[in-house]
């Protein structure tokens, strides 16, 4: 922003001075012009009646020294003709004595008793000379003309130099605006560059270097002071939300876990017949559970400054097809890896673990016997919009999803209507935040020849900034209960959140 006041200050005073200077230009070439195509004239007047002077007196012969005299002290040339054009005398010798001239205009207008003065480049070769043409007669008749011959070459130079120097002042005068103009538009912008470090800060979850609210202009410190009242209260709202995400964490589960408890112990006390109503309330009471678990886990994403970290993706899903490859084969499922390597790409720290789960989870809940859950990852093609991206591919070969249950999956608490009971339909949304988390998105699509295809988008690191990865890759088990087709299970720990 500083270059943009900074160039808008420097553009409108090279427009005043546009509008100043090249008038004031154009108006000094034509008054210097005219003053010295004024002064041409007298001059050949003043000679042309000393001239008439000497041919009335018979002083003739005395022309030639006369006009060269006059040549040189002017720095012009001179051509003195009679009465019928003839030439008397040329002090340049350009024109023979005897030479007629009648037929040039200038001379003709002269001999009919008018002055004649303007620019031409015909009367002396490669020069572009002013004369001045007058009669030398007082009476009704004109015994002799006097032409003098001006070069504009020091007019020209005197013009030239003019230029020069307003040039010169115009860029004295921009450079002076500049050094002006930087530090106002610093001044101006200093209270706006405090608000974007502000911001960020406030974005990434603290605010640790609160705007002055006594620098720039007053509009800019009144937002200043709106801006810092309102980050202390977000922050303060931000803080009691993860206090009592956090304290309600601790608080919720003991109770429930002591109520399963209790109603286990009652099972041996219990007829026959209640046991069925006795394992549905211990199931809700369990599903009650993942459900606290899943809105606290969620309540600490969105309250919580996540940074994104690089990961190597290509270890993270060999690790996972691992380690749910002995939970599938108690299905009869199979769980393939293929694709590229696709190496590291930004997440949230322990989020593409608890991601797979989920979508794996999910996939084998559907799975029937003897299908296959792939595992593929590949890079997209870039785009213009947003670059190169890498996805990871969990497809099933599952009874699928209709378009309108894909468009609505990622709702909370949103389930099929063929899902199972126990689910808690906060999975998907835990996936899509923890994707959106790491600069990523996660879409379902239908996979080829039928099942579900679950797309998870995430930006690759560019090689410059590649790091190696430890080989030791930390394996935590997947959950041991699956849940309903279109719900994921819920893990309480989230990167990046207060425990």
């Amino acid at each position: 922003m500083t270059r943009r006041l900074l160039l808008s200050y420097l553009s409108l005073m090279a427009l005043v001075l546009l509008a100043l200077e090249v008038p004031f230009g154009f108006v000094y070439a034509r008054n210097e012009l005219n003053r010295f195509s004024h002064t041409a004239e007298l001059g050949a007047v003043t000679l042309a009646s000393v001239c008439e002077e000497k041919l009335e007196h018979g002083r003739a012969s005395d022309l030639p020294e006369f006009a060269r005299d006059f040549a040189r002290r002017t720095g012009s040339s001179v051509v003195i003709t009679d009465r019928g054009g003839t030439v008397l005398t040329d002090s340049a010798d350009a024109t023979a004595v005897g030479t007629n001239l009648f037929s040039q205009p200038d001379i003709a207008t002269a001999l009919h008793d008018r002055p004649a003065t303007g620019i031409r480049d015909d009367l002396v070769p490669g020069v572009k000379v002013l004369f001045a043409t007058v009669p030398g007669g007082s009476g009704d008749t004109v015994p002799c003309v006097v032409r003098t011959l001006y070069p504009l070459t020091p007019i020209a130079q005197k013009v030239h130099a003019t230029w020069v120097a307003l040039g010169v002042v115009g860029l004295g005068v921009l450079a002076a605006v500049a050094l002006i103009g930087s530090a106002l538009a610093r001044w101006i912008t200093r209270p706006l560059r405090a608000l974007e470090r502000a911001t960020t800060q406030l974005a990434d979850g603290r605010l640790t270097d609160p705007p002055a609210t006594d620098r720039g202009p007053p509009e800019l410190r009144r937002v200043t002071a709106a801006f810092t009242r309102t980050a202390t209260r977000l922050q303060h709202l931000l803080h009691a939300q993860q206090a009592f995400a956090s304290e309600a964490s601790h608080q919720l589960k003991t109770p429930l876990t002591s109520l399963r408890l209790r109603l286990e112990n009652f099972e041996p006390h219990l007829a026959a017949c209640a046991q069925d109503s006795l394992g549905d309330a211990i199931d809700e009471v369990a599903r009650l559970s993942r459900m606290v678990q899943g809105l606290l886990a969620l309540a600490r994403l969105e309250n919580s400054a996540i940074t994104p970290e690089i990961v190597d993706l290509d270890a993270v899903v060999a690790d996972r097809a691992a380690i749910w490859t002995a939970f599938a084969g108690d299905q009869r499922v199979g769980i393939a890896v293929a694709g590229t390597k696709v190496g590291q790409v930004w997440a949230v720290a322990g989020a593409l673990e608890q991601i797979l789960d989920n979508l794996l989870s999910n996939a084998l809940s559907v799975s029937p016997p003897g299908t296959t859950i792939t595992l593929a990852t590949a890079t997209a093609t870039a785009t213009a919009d947003d670059g190169c991206t890498v996805e990871l591919h969990v497809i099933d070969q599952g009874p699928g999803m209709t378009e309108t249950d894909r468009q609505r999956a990622f709702d909370r608490f949103w389930r099929a209507a063929d899902a199972r009971h126990d689910g808690t339909g906060l999975g998907l949304s835990m996936v899509q935040r923890l994707t959106q988390a790491g600069g990523g998105d996660v879409a379902l699509n239908a996979a080829p020849g039928g099942g579900l295809d679950a797309v998870v988008r995430l930006r690759p690191v560019p090689a410059a900034r590649a790091r190696p990865h430890s080989a030791a890759h930390r394996r935590t088990p997947p959950p041991r209960d699956n849940s309903a087709p279109d719900d994921r299970p819920v893990t309480e720990t989230v990167s990046g959140a207060d425990p």
